[in-house]
């Protein structure tokens, strides 16, 4: 996913493999926003910001990298809510926290994406276990 349909050249890295905490599973992600990326070129010329689509981008990639390990093989249902709270520039790293609690016939995903100077955005995701 990322590179390919994505304007983010890094894949995410696996900071904390999912783990199993009472009701739910938590796991870690990061990426690092190189600059590079194609979304820079013209966006604010003189004060390029990562646009809040790729930290969204960035959320669904890391959910992806980091999904529980008793769900089948998932796909992305809906973006349910994205609130951005802090900038996002060339050079940061994104580390994302993911907290996946199983519902009846789908897995949810609280994704906190936030750099060194603190939270940047929470993305709550809804996955489906894909069919064979």
């Amino acid at each position: 996913m990322i590179g390919r349909t994505t304007p983010v050249l890094e894949p995410p890295v696996v900071d904390r493999a999912p783990e199993a905490l009472a009701d739910r599973w938590v796991a870690a992600t990061s990426t690092r926003i190189t600059g590079e990326e194609i979304v820079f070129a013209g966006h604010y010329p003189d004060f390029p910001i990562f646009p809040g689509v790729c930290v969204v981008d960035c959320a669904i990639g890391g959910a992806l990298a980091a999904p529980p390990p008793d769900a089948a093989p998932l796909t992305l249902a809906a973006v349910d809510s994205a609130r951005f709270v802090g900038a996002v520039y060339p050079g940061d790293t994104l580390d994302v926290t993911l907290e996946w609690r199983r519902r009846e016939d789908s897995w949810r995903c609280q994704a906190v994406a936030s750099t060194e100077r603190g939270k940047a955005a929470s993305v709550r995701l809804r996955f489906r276990e894909a069919s064979c």
